[in-house]
């Protein structure tokens, strides 16, 4: 038998992670077996076990992946731009998955939806899986860092007021995107230029995330 190239065990690994994707999108993980998953990518029953421990490795692959898609725009925003407000960040984040697809951390286009639903089943799996926990804490503690930095940059700047703590703004940061998120997948919020629109328009209302309300 011919050995699998590098580029061949890739692709298989990657229909494999597609398989399993559109199967806990649609059956959620519990109802989701590993004989499912290789039915789906359309492969032997063994054939997973040869890229995965088990099903929960896949699940904490595919749910990093959502995260990514997520919250990778935000820090590539962060990194290129020392001027941000709030509503900026926030509308940096709900901008990749306002369409059709999306792109995983291999460069595969993927459907959003099915990345979003499983992200929102992966947050109920946090309560459960101690590893998956560990996983979503660090790259949450990781993106909050880098919001808060941002937002400190833009109090340098005169663009955040200087009454917001960094550090608690950029949990509000995230709780608007997680918000998002689950309106999104759960109850078809799908007009993300409006609620990035609005989003602006309540945080101005507020005061403390406008430079120009801080009494000099």
């Amino acid at each position: 038998m011919p050995r699998l190239t590098d580029d061949h065990r890739a692709a298989n690994r990657s229909q494999i992670v597609a398989a399993a994707r559109r199967c806990f999108s649609r059956d959620g993980f519990h109802q989701t077996s590993m004989p499912d998953i290789a039915a789906e990518a359309g492969v032997s029953v063994g054939a997973p076990y040869r890229y995965f421990a088990g099903k929960e490795e896949i699940i904490v692959e595919i749910a990093g992946d959502a995260f990514r898609v997520m919250f990778a725009p935000v820090e590539r925003l962060v990194e290129v731009n020392g001027d941000m407000t709030v509503a900026d960040l926030v509308a940096a984040a709900v901008d990749p998955v306002s369409g059709d697809v999306a792109i995983d951390a291999t460069g595969q286009a993927v459907p959003v939806d099915e990345l979003l639903r499983v992200a929102v089943q992966a947050w109920g799996e946090l309560l459960r899986h101690e590893g998956l926990r560990q996983q979503a804490e660090a790259g949450f503690e990781q993106v909050r860092g880098r919001i808060a930095d941002a937002l400190r940059n833009g109090q340098r700047a005169g663009s955040v007021s200087t009454e917001l703590d960094p550090d608690r703004g950029a949990r509000v940061v995230m709780a608007l995107l997680h918000g998002f998120v689950l309106q999104h997948t759960a109850f078809g919020l799908d007009d993300t230029a409006g609620f990035a629109h609005d989003v602006r328009v309540v945080l101005n209302d507020t005061g403390l995330f406008r430079a120009d309300t801080v009494e000099p």
